[in-house]
């Protein structure tokens, strides 16, 4: 199935709980906008595009469960703060309900907008399809993709950005193989990127984070191809370690480009005007249950960072590609 759809039957949302992965793969089904809004912040749905569906969805659930316009209005701006940095969870979220305020009973309300989830979900899949296209030939035959987090159909509603430049190639007769690097300190790259590669029998090696230096020096990367949660004014905000990961390449003169849908740019603010969301200190302190640092440690724990376009090569829209001018 895809990432995130809609049970018309159930009126439900489904998604792949990407928590459980790779160990498990279950489709979680949501009711409730409360329920939804715990799953995007546990990130059983994650990944910029696939909040901006989630969004969009959870307007419907809104829509179902409550008795007004008013309040309508009111839930779905808890929706929007569930997970403040990525800008597609309020892009969803306002257009199904500017298409829901146009309705005057519940039902037309609901049914306004469920028609536009429905649409932001399918534009999402023939945006990165586009993506794929344009992208796809800035990879040569033979080249060794290094990629950060998961930008791929597990974070989007199919077929993914960086991971969808990576598959459009390999539909193009290309060769290509990925380097994935953990991604700490949820493992979003170890868990979800290899899994869903190998599910496509896309060649993959997996390092961990603090590897990349090493692997670029030893000339073992051609590109780094990542994904973004935000495009704004002076560069990309994407998941931590993406800054780190762009430094090293440009000091190795390896070309570094960001994979995104025109739904991510906001290129009227400034990285410094985005909530850079901090999240628990227990996924430091604890690794798969298991408690690794003192409990009592300072944690500091940011989601995202921000790399600036003068380390970016290019940013790859639907619409082409975007190369960056560095003087």
């Amino acid at each position: 199935m895809r990432t995130i759809e809609w049970d018309d039957k159930k009126e439900a949302v489904k998604l792949i709980d990407q928590t459980l992965l790779p160990r498990e793969y279950k489709i979680a089904e949501f009711k409730t906008l409360e329920e939804l809004i715990d799953a995007i912040q546990r990130l059983k749905v994650r990944g910029a595009p696939a909040l901006g569906a989630a969004g969009a969805f959870g307007v419907v659930l809104a829509c179902i469960n409550e008795k007004s316009k008013n309040a309508i209005k009111k839930e779905v701006e808890r929706l929007k703060k569930a997970r403040p940095t990525a800008v597609n969870l309020s892009y969803g979220v306002n257009r199904a309900l500017d298409a829901a305020m146009s309705g005057r009973t519940m039902q037309e309300m609901k049914e306004y907008a469920l028609e536009e989830a429905k649409r932001i979900a399918d534009e999402d899949v023939a945006v990165n399809k586009k993506i794929g296209d344009y992208g796809s030939e800035l990879l040569e035959d033979g080249d060794v993709v290094l990629t950060h987090c998961n930008a791929g159909r597990l974070a989007c509603v199919d077929w993914g950005t960086a991971l969808g430049v990576i598959r459009t190639a390999i539909e193009k007769g290309k060769r290509i193989e990925v380097i994935a690097c953990e991604t700490r300190p949820l493992n979003q790259g170890s868990r979800i990127t290899t899994w869903e590669l190998l599910q496509d029998e896309i060649p993959v090696t997996l390092i961990a984070d603090s590897m990349s230096a090493v692997v670029m020096r030893e000339r073992k990367v051609d590109k780094v191809m990542v994904g973004a949660d935000r495009v704004v004014k002076e560069g990309v905000i994407n998941k931590i370690g993406t800054y780190m990961h762009a430094v090293v390449a440009k000091e190795h003169k390896i070309p570094f480009y960001v994979a995104a849908p025109l739904s991510s740019f906001d290129l009227k603010r400034s990285y410094k005007e985005v909530e850079i969301e901090e999240r628990s200190p227990e996924e430091l302190i604890f690794f798969a249950g298991k408690q690794i640092a003192p409990l009592e440690v300072k944690v500091y724990n940011p989601a995202f960072d921000f790399t600036p376009f003068e380390l970016i090569e290019a940013v790859i829209t639907e619409k082409g590609i975007i190369s960056i001018n560095h003087k």
